[in-house]
């Protein structure tokens, strides 16, 4: 059975960092698990941090990046699917694959063996939910699937679409996919909390003076509407925000950092919530230096 080195934890650990020097180490590829470091151009804000890929005097090969328009609906379903041919791929080539990523939705979906589908707007379908409150839709729904978090429920629109997908994949079993069985060992990052905070700070004011801001004016010069970006959170929400005036420069800085606080939090709590649902993850001190996280998990193969 092939194997699948993860690396997770919140933004702003270095994981994309470790990543690359175990893959450096071992012959791997790097298969990212960032929703939004799938759309092109969309650089600075998602962090790419591309140089990270390339260290002594090496290449690290990594997928699922830059694979997307900026506008362009990405799914977990859309998703899996990508990863199972990125994994596929790198297996058959005999080079090992690193998942590395902080959007819990896709690792949990891969190491926990979701079942996703692919279903099309069903406008009958939705008719006939009309009937229906927001609690008789969430109740089943959650008769369906666990609710991992409030982002299937958190509109009327989301609701039915999740509903939509759990429906069409029980009837049509055929059009899932779902990871391949492997053998995981899954590594998190773990740093204090306010040394998480220092470096969310740090890293913020650096993406502003290397040009966030004129990233995202580029995408709406480019006809991305502003509502969408708004959608793909943090940076391009606030960034968007102060580009159609909707707040101060000060603003913009004082309330994208606070939301990113609040996001690495909630990535730590859903990172949580894999363990108690019977996800080991094996968590090393983030602030080692680089070189003895990389041993660790090399040692630990």
């Amino acid at each position: 059975m092939s194997s699948l080195i993860t690396i997770l934890g919140p933004t702003a650990t270095g994981k994309t960092a470790l990543a690359a020097e175990v893959a450096c180490r071992l012959g791997g590829e790097i298969i990212s698990a960032d929703s939004r470091q799938v759309f092109r151009g969309m650089d600075i804000g998602t962090g790419k941090d591309l140089a990270d890929y390339d260290l002594h005097g090496t290449h690290i090969p990594y997928h699922l990046i830059d694979i997307c328009n900026p506008g362009e609906e990405y799914s977990a379903y859309r998703f899996l699917r990508d990863f199972c041919a990125a994994y596929d791929d790198i297996v058959s080539r005999g080079r090992q694959p690193i998942l590395c990523g902080g959007t819990g939705l896709y690792i949990d979906a891969v190491v926990r063996g979701y079942r996703l589908a692919d279903a099309p707007m069903d406008e009958e379908y939705r008719r006939s939910l009309e009937a229906f409150s927001d609690e008789e839709l969430t109740e089943r729904l959650a008769s369906y699937i666990k609710l991992h978090n409030h982002t299937d429920t958190e509109t009327r629109e989301r609701l039915v679409r999740a509903l939509e997908i759990q429906e069409f994949a029980l009837a049509h079993p055929e059009a899932c996919t779902q990871a391949p069985e492997m053998e995981h060992r899954i590594y998190g990052l773990l740093l204090p909390r306010q040394v998480v905070i220092d470096r969310i700070e740090a890293r913020l004011r650096r993406r502003m003076d290397e040009g966030m801001t004129s990233e995202v004016q580029r995408l709406l010069d480019e006809g991305v509407k502003p509502e969408r970006l708004m959608r793909y959170g943090l940076e391009y929400r606030h960034v968007t925000r102060f580009l159609t005036g909707e707040c101060t420069q000060e603003e913009l800085f004082r309330d994208l950092f606070t939301d990113i606080r609040r996001f690495a939090k909630r990535q730590m709590t859903w990172f949580r919530r894999m363990e108690r649902n019977g996800v080991v993850i094996h968590w090393i001190d983030g602030t080692l230096p680089l070189e003895e996280k990389a041993e660790i998990i090399v040692k630990a193969l």
